[in-house]
C-alpha cells in the first residue's frame, strides 16, 4: 500500500532538552486537535465520498496526518533526552513519561 522511508520528511534535530516545552508539544498526539484525531476523521470521511478521488485524497490526507505523529514523538524524545526523572516531573510529564530503559530489579523495589 505505501512506502516506508525510514527517515523524517521534515529533519529534527532538537540541542537543547526542554521537558516544558515537550509537555506542549505533547498534546499534538492526542485530544480533539492532535494528529491521531485528525487522521482518524480524514480516513472516516473517505467512506462517504461518493467518487474515487474524492476517497483517494482523503485516504491521503488521513495518511499523512498519521505520519505526523512520527515527527511529534521525534521532538518530544528529542527535548526529554537525558532529562532527569526530576525535570521529568517538575515540567509536569510524569503522567505521560515511562522510562523504557528500567530493569525488573527496580520496578520490584520500587513496587514491593
Amino acid at each position: 500500500m505505501w512506502t516506508y522511508n525510514k527517515t523524517l520528511q521534515y529533519p529534527i534535530n532538537i540541542k537543547c532538552p526542554d521537558p516544558r516545552l515537550a509537555k506542549v508539544i505533547i498534546s499534538q498526539y492526542g485530544g480533539p486537535d492532535g494528529e491521531l484525531a485528525a487522521s482518524l476523521r480524514y480516513l472516516s470521511q473517505r467512506f462517504g465520498m461518493p467518487d474515487q478521488t474524492a476517497k483517494a485524497i482523503l485516504n491521503d490526507i488521513g495518511t499523512e496526518e498519521l505520519a505526523h505523529l512520527e515527527m511529534v514523538g521525534t521532538i518530544v524524545h528529542q527535548l526529554t533526552d537525558g532529562a532527569s526523572i526530576e525535570e521529568i516531573e517538575k515540567a509536569g510529564l510524569a503522567p505521560y513519561y515511562t522510562d523504557h530503559g528500567v530493569g525488573l530489579e527496580y520496578i520490584q523495589k520500587e513496587f514491593n
